[in-house]
């Protein structure tokens, strides 16, 4: 037993120290350019979904998230805050996005109409090292949940000229290329 017991304390040490030495020799890469490895896609695809799994729980969908006029406030700012990043049908990303990674999922091409309890914890608390901001500090959650109504309610079912057609009426810049 003592045996099992220092051998796993060596071995304990020669990981913390070999993570330091790599840590510190700048080894990996952190360009935006360069790609994760599988391991690390995995790992940071496992933690973020049981992180949010987790803590979207504390919300609950309001009960008016297909109310039309609802769906109308979220497009208006989808359109305003997020189209430049996820695009939309018949709007291109921002040419910034092509130096992002990971590159922001162009939403419209999911239809994820189960999926708002997800959307809303994701629009409010943003997620850490991606370009994906926290909208908690500008929005309080009825706009937050207005946002999430037309994601996951709308968009996926919307076709270029509804899109185009929906920005013009709700006068917000049309921005389809």
């Amino acid at each position: 037993m003592k045996k099992v017991l220092i051998t796993l304390v060596v071995l304990l040490a020669v990981l913390i120290v070999g993570s330091f030495i790599y840590i510190s020799s700048g080894s990996y890469d952190i360009s935006q350019l360069t790609p994760h490895n599988r391991l690390t896609r995995a790992i940071i695809g496992m933690t973020t979904h049981n992180s949010i799994n987790r803590r979207m729980k504390e919300n609950v969908v309001p009960a008016n998230l297909k109310d039309p006029d609802m769906i109308i406030t979220g497009f208006k700012h989808y359109n305003e805050m997020c189209v430049s990043c996820h695009a939309a049908p018949g709007v291109k990303p921002n040419e910034m996005v092509e130096g992002l990674y990971p590159r922001p999922p162009e939403l419209y091409k999911h239809g994820e109409e189960d999926a708002a309890l997800e959307f809303f914890w994701i629009i409010k608390n943003g997620i850490k090292m991606t370009s994906m901001p926290a909208f908690k500090p500008i929005q309080d959650d009825k706009m937050i949940w207005a946002m999430t109504a037309f994601v996951t309610q709308k968009l996926a079912k919307m076709t270029p000229v509804e899109y185009k057609a929906w920005s013009v009426k709700y006068d917000t810049a049309a921005k389809s290329d």
